[in-house]
């Protein structure tokens, strides 16, 4: 299996995972709602294209599996159960591949951590003039 369908079926997961866990099947009809959270819609996009590229047979399969999932109880296993839908439905599907990587986020997009330690620390992602201490004026330009 390639590389490219491991890494998107790992970036997928916690997107299917919420989707399946907030809607169960009904995530494959469900209409996107504008007050869903971003994390539900997007598992909920990255279902429907895997389920517009199956025949009639492939979408029941799909949705008994969808169904499964959302029933289980362990995480782990709907995580197992999901990935592995994903796996075989990019294998042989380059559009679909694209399609994924075109939704979902880049890999480490959004995960940024940012930490301040000790008496008067700053922390920001982006700082214009920052000034920690005492007797500090207005900087002159």
């Amino acid at each position: 299996m390639s590389s490219e369908i491991v890494q998107l079926v790992e970036q997928a997961s916690p997107y299917l995972t919420a989707a399946v866990g907030a809607y169960g099947a009904a995530v494959l009809t469900r209409a996107e709602d504008a007050a869903a959270d971003a994390t539900v819609t997007l598992g909920q996009r990255i279902l429907g294209a895997v389920w517009r590229r199956r025949d009639e047979e492939g979408q029941e399969e799909l949705e008994r599996v969808v169904d499964e999932a959302a029933d289980e109880q362990d995480e782990s296993y709907t995580v197992a159960v999901l990935g592995r839908l994903l796996r075989l439905a990019l294998q042989d599907d380059a559009e679909l591949r694209a399609e994924l990587s075109e939704l979902l986020p880049a890999p480490g997009a959004g995960s940024i951590t940012i930490t301040a330690s000790g008496e008067r620390s700053i922390a920001a992602q982006h700082i214009g003039n920052a000034y920690t201490g005492d007797g500090h004026g207005t900087p002159r330009p």
